[in-house]
């Protein structure tokens, strides 16, 4: 295999044109493309939708589904803290510049939050999605070195979770 680039992740949403509104006016993204359809294309079974697609500025898409017949959303058996989307900004400043039109759209925001490679933000769209917006912080070489350490913090984390 091989797997390029993230070509979208779809999630479920209450409401098209609340998504679309949230996903455009608020966070800027370009309402990429649109597709209304009476059957799923991969299964033929017979569900009423709406997909939106946002195009973020690497080519690569978030996208939703708006079901007919099934208005609520819900939530994996998860901590939100846990199934989140995370987007990535610019820079600091982009991130704080994010921040402040949040909060000038009434969202709540936690944050910001320094996890030592990257400066989080983090608020729910209108469907109670968890979003997440980042900063990169990293310094010439992390990348590499957090690579390196990787497969050991597995092993470590899987001896430690069987104890616990």
């Amino acid at each position: 295999m091989d797997v390029q680039k993230l070509n979208h992740v779809a999630y479920r949403c209450r409401d098209a044109a609340e998504t679309m509104n949230f996903y455009s006016d608020v966070l800027g993204m370009k309402l990429a493309h649109v597709i209304t359809q009476d059957r799923v294309p991969s299964t033929q079974e017979f569900a009423p939708h709406c997909h939106l697609f946002f195009e973020m500025a690497d080519g690569s898409w978030v996208a939703f589904f708006d079901l007919v017949d099934e208005p609520a959303v819900a939530q994996a058996n998860n901590p939100d803290w846990a199934q989140h989307l995370a987007l990535e900004v610019a820079s600091i400043d982009a991130l704080d510049a994010a921040h402040q039109n949040l909060v000038e759209h009434n969202i709540d925001v936690l944050g910001p939050v320094d996890h030592g490679f990257i400066r989080s933000i983090y608020f729910y769209d209108p469907s109670g999605h968890r979003l997440e917006l980042t900063a990169r912080t990293i310094e010439p070489g992390d990348l590499e070195h957090f690579a390196a350490e990787a497969p050991d913090l597995v092993q470590a984390w899987t001896d430690r979770k069987a104890t616990l």
